[in-house]
């Protein structure tokens, strides 16, 4: 089974326990605004053009991002790193884009880590059929779900879908006894007004079961460049970082609703 990536980072330490290696696929249902991957949202691989300066001359040269690779060779690329993992209690996790748009390949890529006794997280926005997600439930040690907007008409405008069935998963996996933590971009007047901060504990107080935790993902504008380079449109290309005070503030309430908060995940 081949699948597209765009991506392979080694040593992270903020996709899940230990040290991992995160593995990017290409392709997102989503289009959000304030995305830090544009380039994962085709799933096609996309050939741009780059330009470099050396010595006080541009050069430009064409550079493709994503590209093809069978589980066979992935496995073997993670195979490498494994005692890294073990040693820190690390694994593997599989990013994107959104990993569940390749589900076929996440999931042979899911066992062959599961044979090979390697830890796996899956990071995703659940935007998918629960015949899918339970599906890769059973191979999957944790999953990082994205919790964005509560209200659906401002979840419509800001990423392109409704988050209907988005919030029917996260209640469905709880009560499935997946492990989870819950993740929460903070962007500035989107996500971070007191509205969405109220319903999105309103709403993780209903699970039926609990989970790990709630990371609070603080919005950063690192980026700008990437819009640049595939020209597409920065909606938030303003904007700056939320100040510590105000992602103080946002963590107390969680954490004063009964939740172990980590900022920055």
């Amino acid at each position: 089974m081949n699948g597209i990536i765009f991506d392979i980072k080694r040593f992270a330490v903020h996709d899940g326990p230990g040290i991992r290696t995160t593995i990017f696929l290409k392709g997102c249902p989503l289009k959000c605004q304030w995305c830090h991957n544009p380039e994962s949202i085709d799933k096609s691989p996309v050939c741009i053009e780059k330009t470099v300066q050396l010595n006080g001359r541009k050069f430009t040269e064409k550079e493709t991002v994503g590209y093809t690779t069978s589980a066979d060779e992935l496995i073997k690329e993670l195979l490498k790193e494994q005692v890294f993992m073990e040693e820190s209690g690390g694994g593997v996790t599989f990013s994107g884009g959104e990993p569940l748009l390749q589900h076929e390949f996440l999931t042979e890529m899911l066992q062959k880590c599961q044979a090979s006794g390697i830890h796996t997280t899956v990071d995703t926005t659940l935007f998918a059929n629960w015949s899918v997600i339970e599906k890769i439930a059973r191979l999957t040690d944790l999953f990082l779900v994205d919790l964005k907007i509560m209200n659906d008409q401002q979840h419509q405008h800001y990423t392109g879908v409704s988050n209907k069935t988005i919030l029917e998963n996260i209640q469905r996996l709880t009560k499935n006894g997946s492990l989870i933590t819950i993740r929460i971009p903070m962007i500035p007047g989107v996500s971070t007004t007191p509205e969405n901060v109220s319903e999105s504990i309103e709403f993780l107080q209903t699970l039926k079961h609990p989970f790990g935790r709630v990371d609070l993902l603080p919005f950063h504008n690192t980026a700008k460049e990437k819009y640049k380079r595939f020209h597409m449109e920065n909606h938030f290309v303003e904007e700056h970082s939320l100040k510590k005070e105000e992602l103080a503030t946002i963590k107390k309430q969680f954490e004063n609703a009964g939740f172990t908060v980590q900022p920055g995940g």
